[in-house]
This record gives structure tokens, sequence and C-alpha cells, in this order.
């Protein structure tokens, strides 16, 4: 049993402590995320009118987008020794992203993914003094990969509602 444990030890430089902080923020980036992928699936299914080709295939490819960068978040989370969380409940605890009721209007799914998107920024934001004190490079890089796309998503969905 011991030989199993002694096997199973991190040590890849960074306290048990410090791995536990980093991966409670990486777990609500995952559950920002998750929130985001749904509200914007959904909006890509029952977006109508006249934006509707446009927004249907730019929503697509954010969806996507989002995906992927799941299993990023919840593999980084398992390197630094924790459970990612996978279950909707969890997910939805951890997540600052509400649900949106009912199905708005084509701008207000745009409004709505805007928020979303600096809402993820913010998460991400919150985790980097940990990171630093940790000198953890990887979640460093992941979360600033993750910051380019959602500040960009923001900034290029921000400009469909300006006049």
């Amino acid at each position: 049993m011991a030989k199993v444990a002694a096997q199973a030890r991190i040590d890849i430089g960074i306290s048990e402590g410090d791995r536990g902080k980093i991966a409670e923020g990486l777990s609500r980036l995952l559950a920002d995320n998750f929130a985001l992928y749904l509200k914007t699936h959904n909006f890509h299914w029952n977006v109508k009118g006249p934006m509707f080709q446009t927004l249907h295939v730019m929503f697509e490819q954010q969806y996507n987008e989002l995906w992927t960068a799941l299993d990023a978040i919840a593999e980084r989370i398992r390197a630094l020794g924790f459970p990612a969380p996978g279950t909707t409940s969890q997910l939805l605890k951890l997540a600052s992203i509400p649900e949106t009721e009912g199905v708005p209007e084509a701008k207000e799914m745009v409004r709505l993914l805007v928020e979303g998107h600096e809402a993820v920024a913010r998460t991400a934001r919150k985790i980097f003094p940990a990171v630093e004190k940790a000198s953890d490079e990887p979640s460093a890089d992941l979360l600033t990969q993750r910051l380019q796309v959602h500040e960009k998503t923001a900034w290029m969905l921000r400009s469909l509602l300006e006049d």
C-alpha cells in the first residue's frame, strides 16, 4: 500500500496547498467555460432574424472553441493532482454565469454572450495571483490563452452591438 502511495505522490515543484488553490480556481474557470458553452450552443440553435446566418455560424465557431477548451482546463486540474468537476450540479455551483431563461432576441443573445466572455476573463484573472506565487507556468500559459480568446470574442461580439 505504501509503495502505491509513494508512486502516486506528486512532486512537480508546487506544494499541495498551492496546487489546490490553483485547481480550485481552474475548476471555477471550467464551470464558467461550460456555462458559456451551453449558452452559446443554445443561442446557435435558437437564433433568428436578419442576422441569422452570421450569428448561427459565429455561435457554432464559438461553442466549438469552448468545447475544446473544456478538455484543456480539466486536464490541467488533473495534472495538478485534483479531480475536475464533471457533473452538472458541480459545475452549476461553481459557475458565475447564469442560465438564460427563454429565447432572447438575437441582439440580446449577443449582449449576453459579451457578458459571458467578460465573466470568464474575470474568472481567469482571479487565478493569476496563485499561479504566479507558485511559478506555475503551464497554468499561466493556459490562462493567457483563455484570456486572449475571451477578450477577442467579447470585442467581436460587442462590435455587433454598435450602430
